[in-house]
């Protein structure tokens, strides 16, 4: 199990505390200026993957001394091996956090209430990879005995935003001759365009709900099955036409799709970390199993790089630890994520969820309401465009925003000189928000810099490199949880809004009383019901 440990009753966080206030002066400049090999400590080279460089923080070896100590402090290693070990580390839902097995090639047994989950793995992820193989090579066709051309996967969480943001990074190791949808949203508008972009005799759908039961989820499931009906003419053909990635075989049979074309996984697997289970099916039917494969294996050599490495060399512990300095001791809300490569123009919205829906707890693991900052907020948006739209506010605005700068040096397209012109906008934004420009003709041109990056340079977007990247993250989100005492494997404050949601709906869709609420939520239904009645009798 993990410790209870407040971080504020450390030896480590009270010396933190004393060494902000001693050098929050201290310039980013004079760092550099002061120590030439600082490059040299602070940075990390993964071979034929990466490189980490942190030269850029406003640290220095007492900062990150003190920072690997508060980690020693708070068991932040003994969690990581609880965790890889099958502990129920998700004590509030009684469960064990086992995505990493999701992807390790060990074959020692582990495990879970008693029974080997090794084997169970290794059999849900061929039955899933054949069938990803058989949508691409046309073994499997739909009802006409047509190839599928369209695959539109129907999810909402981690069962769209894994998934959708890893088939928009790998594009181009993608089967070109079919097309991949994403439907998350519940609003109409999101399933009614997508169904203008496809052919229902050559479209297969997967419904991605662990429960069959995700209300947003079915919403579109249904729909889309009513869809298909009325343009194939048949009901059948929703057996050929669906496959389900889902634990509850009696709601996907009652839906029309068959225990052959169901694939599960586990309540040890959360919705955010799932992108390696059977929920990576789009995944794996656009960059084929060799490719699923290859992403899992980037992932696990980073599960082992955390295992191993010693903290001054261990990337997901360092991204952590300088997340914890600047959220608690220099007073940032707020994270930037800034990919250089429009491939992962969706990794931000990603990693929203994976940190925010982890780390966004105001309880402790004893149940205590929390007295400093836990999850900041995630944002970003790839480079170039946010240096057209937001990177004012970093440069120059009133707030503290550490960034993580994330690029390829090889590209994945022929347009190697826009690629030039890419990377030396990456390199300078990083220079420019460290060093700034003390002196200018005006007082508006000025930039105090002392803004705060870490770079993340892959050799190239691969599906292994994509693999590591996002592991990285998995287990700075993670580290930081132990770090802030919070468990970060549930998500509660979902479930009250989805629940209020339920009470609401019958009321906008009848005409009888409307139950107590508040005097605007009464009004807004009112509002609501007598616009929608105008509108249907129109």
């Amino acid at each position: 199990m993990l410790s209870r440990v407040n971080p504020t009753q450390t030896k480590a966080w009270k010396a933190l505390e004393a060494h902000a206030a001693a050098t929050s002066d201290r310039h980013l400049r004079d760092l550099f200026a002061a120590d030439p090999a600082r490059f040299d400590r602070m940075h990390v080279r993964l071979e034929d993957l990466l490189l980490f460089d942190y030269a850029k923080h406003r640290v220095d070896e007492t900062t990150l001394d003190l920072l690997a100590q508060l980690f020693e402090e708070c068991g932040v290693a003994e969690g990581f091996r609880a965790q890889l070990q099958g502990a129920a580390i998700n004590e509030t839902e009684g469960r064990a956090v086992l995505h990493t097995a999701l992807r390790s090639s060990s074959t020692e047994a582990l495990l879970v209430d008693g029974q080997d989950v090794r084997p169970l793995i290794a059999r849900e992820r061929e039955r899933m990879l054949a069938f990803a193989e058989a949508v691409r090579n046309g073994d499997v066709r739909s009802a006409s005995g047509e190839k599928f051309k369209h695959v539109v996967n129907i999810g909402i969480g981690g069962s769209d935003l894994g998934p959708r943001m890893a088939v928009e990074a790998l594009k181009p190791f993608a089967h070109r001759g079919i097309q991949l949808h994403f439907v998350a949203n519940v609003d109409g508008a999101d399933l009614h365009e997508t169904l203008q972009l496809v052919d229902p005799a050559r479209t297969l759908f997967l419904v991605a709900s662990k429960t069959f039961t995700t209300q947003e989820t079915m919403a579109n499931a249904e729909a889309a099955r009513t869809w298909l009906v009325q343009h194939l003419g048949d009901p059948g053909v929703v057996a050929d036409h669906f496959a389900a990635l889902s634990t509850n075989l009696a709601k996907v049979e009652a839906f029309g799709i068959s225990a052959e074309r169901t694939f599960g996984f586990w309540d040890w697997v959360g919705g955010r970390y799932s992108v390696w289970s059977s929920i990576g099916l789009p995944l794996a039917i656009a960059i084929g199993a060799d490719g699923f494969r290859a992403f899992l294996a980037g992932a696990e050599r980073i599960d082992r790089h955390a295992a191993e490495a010693p903290f001054r060399q261990n990337i997901p512990w360092l991204m952590a630890a300088l997340g914890i300095w600047y959220r608690n001791f220099m007073g940032a809300a707020t994270h930037a994520v800034l990919p250089y490569d429009q491939y992962l123009h969706r990794f931000a919205a990603f990693l929203q969820q994976m940190d925010m829906e982890s780390n966004g707890k105001y309880l402790d693991r004893s149940g205590q309401r929390v007295t400093y900052a836990t999850g900041p907020v995630v944002w970003g948006e790839p480079g170039t465009n946010g240096q057209h739209a937001f990177y004012q506010l970093i440069h120059q605005g009133t707030e503290l925003i550490p960034s993580d700068f994330i690029a390829s040096v090889v590209p994945q397209h022929p347009l190697h000189a826009h690629h030039a012109k890419l990377l030396s906008n990456f390199l300078a934004q990083t220079e420019s928000l460290m060093m700034g420009r003390p002196e200018a003709d005006s007082p508006f041109r000025v930039f105090e810099g002392n803004r705060p990056t870490s770079t993340l340079l892959f050799d190239a977007l691969t599906p292994e490199a994509l693999g590591a990247l996002i592991a990285m993250y998995e287990h700075k989100v993670f580290a930081q949880g132990v770090v802030w005492n919070v468990f970060s494997y549930d998500q509660w404050g979902v479930e009250l809004g989805k629940e209020m949601a339920n009470v609401v709906l019958p009321e906008l869709e009848g005409d009888g009383p409307i139950g107590a609420h508040d005097g605007s939520t009464t009004a807004l239904i009112h509002h609501v019901r007598t616009l929608s009645s105008k509108a249907l009798n129109s």
